[in-house]
């Protein structure tokens, strides 16, 4: 994703960009979480459909993984933040995420020292369950989550916040996604000791 402001005239200071990773936990074709990520307008989202199930017999003894790891954890890598979407599954991450979250975090670990915010659709709770399971996991990671706002989307709830395709169609959750995702950038500039207006 690419994070920043345009200036609006031609004597302002450039805006720094952020390269970031958006992750969706759900591989449904019209997943409402991967629906949240598309929100975010800027955003590239990084497919982990392919990665096969972690097995480290896997990993050739110098060190080479499978190519549709090696490809995923090349983004993780070049990555200034991430955004992680993620269903609720059984009070917990989805396994598709748990499943990159560990390809990425395998030696030498992908994930350290960036920052990352959460977002979720789910059923009663809107997810607040996986996004918890997610901190604690970006822990041992050394991921620096974005502590507020917290976005917890009941998908289905009135009113309707996604359409047939799983596209975000409600306003209010539009917002919410929005007000993240500019803490999501403070915060990754804070940590680099840069502010949004930096060459």
């Amino acid at each position: 994703m690419s994070l920043r402001e345009e200036s609006s005239t031609a004597h302002a200071p450039a805006k720094t960009v952020l390269r970031g990773a958006a992750i969706s936990g759900s591989l449904r074709r019209a997943s409402a979480n991967t629906g949240l990520i598309r929100a975010g307008l800027q955003i590239d989202h990084v497919d982990i459909s392919d990665l096969p199930l972690l097995n480290t017999d896997l990993e050739a003894a110098a060190g080479a993984f499978p190519l549709a790891v090696e490809a995923f954890r090349d983004k993780v890598r070049g990555a200034d933040c991430f955004l992680f979407a993620s269903p609720e599954y059984n009070y917990s991450i989805s396994g598709p995420l748990k499943n990159a979250l560990d390809w990425a975090s395998r030696p030498p670990n992908r994930w350290g020292d960036r920052a990352a915010a959460i977002l979720s659709a789910s059923g009663g709770s809107g997810g607040d369950r996986s996004q918890y399971h997610i901190r604690h996991v970006g822990v041992a990671l050394g991921i620096h989550f974005v502590i507020k706002p917290e976005v917890f989307t009941k998908a289905h709830q009135l009113p309707r916040k996604f359409d047939d395709d799983g596209n975000l169609v409600d306003p209010e959750t539009r917002e919410q996604v929005r007000k993240l995702l500019l803490a999501l950038q403070a915060f990754a500039l804070k940590l680099q000791g840069k502010s949004a207006d930096s060459e």
